[in-house]
């Protein structure tokens, strides 16, 4: 079936200018991590997909080692924008990086100019595209010289097969001394992808203030603390299928008998004003005006409608934000 876009799908969406520069995000966008691999069924993520760009989310983010197996995520978004999306690249925004084990040996990790060269010329290839908009060194190289990575991100700018520079995982030191080196080459830093949630406030920790002294903007990545804030965990147990069964990235001993305590009371407040929990993380990180956009994974489109629901509700009010900060406080 050709697929037609909705024709109200910019109705909806609100989006946000990344810091001072000419462009513009959607408040939540679209991140193909673990969602968009060989696992995972065609179709579904497809409808995943086309439902997100229906609802104004023209931002699809990637990276060079995303599936599983890597490289699985690029090839499936390859493959719906060549079947289905493809006639509007001009109404998209596609990201992708590079930084994580790639491929065996010295070239396809880290920071180098040889790996992110050659990777980027690898993603460009399994999406089908001429250019990114956006392209990301993943995670800071201890050992290349920063003058090195940044350069080769400039070059490629300059080369014209990303439009936009953007760094991830830095702490506020690290960015600091990577956006000075990318503005002494002309190319600004657009944009900083960083984790934070409600139970992850690094940022606050002076990266937001250097990013918006800089210009540039923030994307939030893992705004429900990879499936805690969705209340899938509220009662203790650990569904089977859930990410904390699966034993990797979130572990089960972590969800301790404080952190339920906690979760419950967000879910309270949530309840209270009429919403959920997942909607109200998605928004309590939207109160700062310095995140530009909320990374989501989804699974399907129904869970994509639930944490779009969150743009539907009126923003927090300041009672509700003293008591979430309350609860955040909690030992």
């Amino acid at each position: 079936m050709i697929y037609t876009a909705g024709e109200n799908r910019y109705g909806v969406m609100k989006y946000r200018r990344c810091g001072e520069s000419g462009l513009k995000l959607p408040e939540i966008s679209l991140g193909l991590w673990h969602n968009f691999g060989d696992r995972d069924v065609y179709e579904t993520y497809r409808g995943t997909a086309l439902s997100a760009f229906d609802a104004g989310i023209t931002h699809f983010d990637l990276a060079n080692n995303y599936g599983p197996p890597p490289g699985s995520a690029e090839l499936a978004f390859g493959r719906i924008l060549k079947n289905d999306l493809l006639p509007y690249r001009d109404e998209m925004i596609i990201s992708t990086k590079a930084g994580y084990d790639m491929w065996p040996g010295p070239y396809g990790d880290w920071g180098s100019r040889k790996y992110l060269t050659a990777s980027l010329d690898a993603s460009l290839k399994r999406m089908g595209l001429e250019y990114v908009d956006i392209f990301y060194h993943h995670r800071p190289d201890p050992e290349t010289p920063l003058e090195e990575t940044m350069g080769a991100l400039a070059d490629i700018v300059r080369q014209g097969k990303a439009l936009y520079a953007g760094i991830s995982n830095y702490d506020a030191g690290q960015s600091a001394k990577a956006m000075a080196v990318l503005r002494s080459m002309g190319v600004p830093c657009l944009i900083h992808q960083a984790k934070y949630s409600m139970l992850n406030r690094w940022t606050e920790d002076g990266l937001l203030d250097l990013l918006e002294k800089e210009g540039a903007g923030c994307i939030c990545f893992s705004p429900l603390a990879q499936g805690l804030l969705t209340g899938k965990y509220l009662g203790g147990s650990i569904p089977e299928g859930s990410r904390a069964s699966r034993g990797g990235s979130l572990a089960a001993a972590s969800i301790t008998p404080e952190l339920l305590k906690k979760l419950n009371a967000l879910n309270d407040i949530a309840k209270a004003g009429g919403g959920t929990l997942s909607a109200m993380a998605i928004q309590w990180i939207l109160r700062d005006s310095r995140n530009t956009s909320v990374l989501i994974g989804a699974s399907s489109p129904a869970q994509l409608a639930e944490n779009l629901s969150a743009l539907a509700r009126p923003p927090l009010s300041a009672g509700e934000l003293d008591r979430i900060e309350t609860v955040l406080r909690m030992p």
